[in-house]
């Protein structure tokens, strides 16, 4: 049997919503403020963020591997995000991804969690006001993240914005992760991208989301 390409599937499904589709995938390629890695992780983010890991994720990850994003990268992303969307959705991620013929890790080394500085230990300070016990696990799980290799820390800040919209995370955590993306790189331009490409997925979240961040 044929494979069916991401748009053929889609108009399979429906024409006319395969059109409307189509559209809003090319506002987010068309961006110019975000690099076309950050694209492909906006769209792998948002498969975790309702779940989508049927069709879309497929279509996602072909994209991905398209525009020259490793396999590597792709499971780096999926690692980091694992507290911020919850583990038991990155296993069945990662079981998808499996199916979906992504190769197999090559980074198989023991975490070794990098001590906190900047804004994320300013974090977990605010934080062991409200509950210790809840600032030392948010430690521990971002002191294994941050500095790993795969990801920038752009890269990673932009995918938890993403999170940070989906979930309408609109306070402290949004802010955190809007001050790592500028410290590494980003302008105001790279996040009205992000919430104009994010729109795709939700425009009641993206309103309200650069109503917090921009307004």
């Amino acid at each position: 049997m044929t494979q069916l390409s991401g748009a053929e599937a889609l108009t399979a499904l429906d024409p006319v919503f395969a059109q409307c589709a189509v559209g809003a995938g090319h506002n987010l390629w068309g961006l110019p403020h975000l690099t076309m890695r950050e694209k492909a992780f906006v769209c792998l983010t948002a498969d975790l963020c309702h779940p989508h890991l049927g069709l879309p994720l497929a279509m996602h990850l072909r994209m991905a591997l398209d525009h020259g994003v490793d396999a590597e990268a792709i499971r780096e992303l999926y690692r980091h995000l694992a507290p911020y969307v919850g583990y038991p959705i990155v296993v069945t991620a990662f079981q998808r991804l499996t199916e979906l013929g992504l190769p197999e890790a090559r980074d198989d080394k023991p975490v070794e969690p990098t001590p906190l500085a900047g804004p994320l230990a300013r974090a977990v300070h605010a934080l062991e006001d409200v509950d210790p016990g809840l600032a030392a696990f948010t430690e521990d799980q971002l002191a294994q993240r941050w500095a790993r290799p795969h990801l920038s820390v752009r890269e990673r800040a932009i995918a938890c914005l993403v999170v940070d919209v989906f979930h309408q995370t609109l306070g402290e955590s949004l802010h955190l992760h809007a001050e790592l993306a500028r410290s590494a790189g980003a302008t105001d331009e790279t996040l009205r991208d992000l919430l104009r490409g994010v729109a795709e997925f939700g425009l009641p979240r993206a309103w309200a989301a650069a109503r917090a961040l921009i307004s």
